[in-house]
């Protein structure tokens, strides 16, 4: 008697899903490989190319060091030039300063040689007016007076002065006038005066005349 056929049978398909299920874990280890092989090593690890690639710049931020020192220079040169600038025109505005002191003083004494020229004797306000020395020491050897005008009267007024020097002999060497206008009354000007001669022979200076005009 023949042994009946669903017997056999359950052997052949036993053996069909084995082989199945071994494929299938084969496929399954080659793709595990082919993962190892591209994502990282067995610790998780990512793999990394042989050959780096260039980065790309494009998406760097900020400036190139060279430009930076670049910069900072002409910031620098900018700064310099400024202070310069600031300096040269500190410079001119002193310098136009004493150039419109120095035009003041001369109108000054102009106007006080002009209104003592007639006059006869040595003024009418030599009372007003007076005359101090100065250390040579403190003037760098130059002889040195201050000339000090007071308005005394209840009237606003302008005042004329002349300081000579005199040398050893009692000659006048050398002549200089002074003023003050539109003194308030009680108001006080000084002025100083320099002699321009040299410090020898010594000279005195005199208060010669004085005039309220």
């Amino acid at each position: 008697m023949n042994t009946p056929l669903p017997r056999a049978g359950r052997p052949v398909r036993a053996r069909a899903a084995s082989a199945a299920v071994a494929v299938v874990a084969s496929a399954l280890a080659v793709a595990g490989l082919v993962s190892c092989g591209s994502d990282g090593d067995k610790a998780g690890r990512p793999a990394f190319s042989e050959r780096p690639t260039a980065p790309d710049t494009a998406s760097f931020s900020g400036e190139h060091p060279s430009s930076v020192a670049s910069a900072a220079e002409s910031r620098i040169a900018s700064a310099q030039a400024s202070a310069s600038s600031a300096a040269a025109s500190a410079s001119a505005r002193e310098a136009s300063r004493q150039a419109s002191i120095g035009a003041e003083l001369e109108r000054s004494r102009q106007a006080a040689e002009d209104a003592l020229k007639g006059v006869e004797g040595r003024g009418n306000a030599l009372n007003e007016v007076g005359m101090t020395g100065k250390p040579r020491a403190d003037t760098n050897g130059l002889l040195t007076v201050v000339v000090t005008i007071t308005n005394k009267t209840n009237a606003k007024a302008s005042y004329a002065a002349r300081v000579d020097f005199l040398d050893p002999s009692g000659k006048v060497v050398e002549t200089q006038f002074v003023g003050a206008e539109d003194l308030a009354p009680g108001e006080r000007k000084q002025s100083v005066v320099i002699s321009r001669q040299p410090p020898e022979p010594v000279l005195t200076p005199r208060l010669t005349a004085a005039q309220r005009y």
